[in-house]
């Protein structure tokens, strides 16, 4: 079993993991867990905000007049259907949605999407969803990256990862290994992480081991596993 590092650790490993996400259960096993955060190189990808429509976020212009191309910025990277949580960096978050909700699973909505169209970089799609079920114990969550398989834009390399929580446990996934050009892609199984119990700390936690001058904004939740009672904090480095 790998090492379980902590969130200061693994975050800020290096000064561009691109969008990340986190997903686990609170030490006293009470929470379900998610993180989701965005960074940015360039002027378009600099200029965003999160923001909450009900269970729903979504990624926005901060000053829609200086947006040059929105493909692959504005997106909802959360949305909910029934007791699950979708979590992902782009549009694939709709293809999950509208799978599960036709009764499909995680697995058959990606199996139909690759990577992300942005050569030379050829950006992995990384997705979570948790499924909450009806009892506490009912818990669990999967993950997936898809990768670009030949460095070309022809091949792509689907992983999928099953999890039964662990109390103080978390998984984190994020698109590159570290800042480059092209950007390295995500090598591995997603890593190992510790998590807390109180949700404003494992925010502040990531967003203040995020590197200063990348980061853009980051979204965590926390579900009661029995009451379904939830907790959100939102970081956004540019307010309107």
């Amino acid at each position: 079993m790998s090492t379980k590092k902590s969130l200061a650790r693994a975050v800020g490993a290096c000064s561009y993991p691109g969008r990340g996400i986190i997903a686990g259960k609170t030490r006293d096993g009470k929470r379900a867990v998610f993180a989701y955060f965005i960074m940015g190189r360039s002027a378009n990808s600099r200029n965003r905000v999160l923001s909450e429509y009900g269970d729903e976020v979504r990624t926005e212009p901060f000053d829609s007049e200086k947006v040059e191309d929105p493909s692959l910025i504005l997106y909802s990277p959360v949305k909910s259907v029934g007791r699950d949580i979708i979590v992902t960096n782009g549009n694939q978050t709709d293809t999950i949605a509208l799978s599960v909700k036709a009764g499909h699973c995680f697995r058959h909505a990606l199996m139909g999407r690759t990577f992300e169209p942005d050569a030379p970089n050829f950006t992995p799609r990384i997705s979570a969803i948790l499924h909450l079920g009806k009892r506490a114990a009912d818990y669990s969550y999967e993950m997936s990256v898809l990768k670009c398989a030949d460095g070309k834009g022809k091949k792509c390399n689907r992983y999928f990862y099953c999890y039964e929580p662990e109390s103080g446990t978390g998984h984190y996934l994020h698109t590159y290994k570290k800042d480059g050009t092209p950007l390295p892609s995500f090598e591995g199984e997603p890593e190992r992480v510790k998590i807390g119990n109180d949700l404003s700390a494992i925010a502040a936690e990531i967003w203040e081991n995020l590197d200063a001058d990348n980061k853009i904004a980051l979204y965590c939740r926390a579900v009661d596993l029995k009451t379904g009672e939830t907790e959100r904090v939102l970081y956004n480095k540019y307010v309107k």
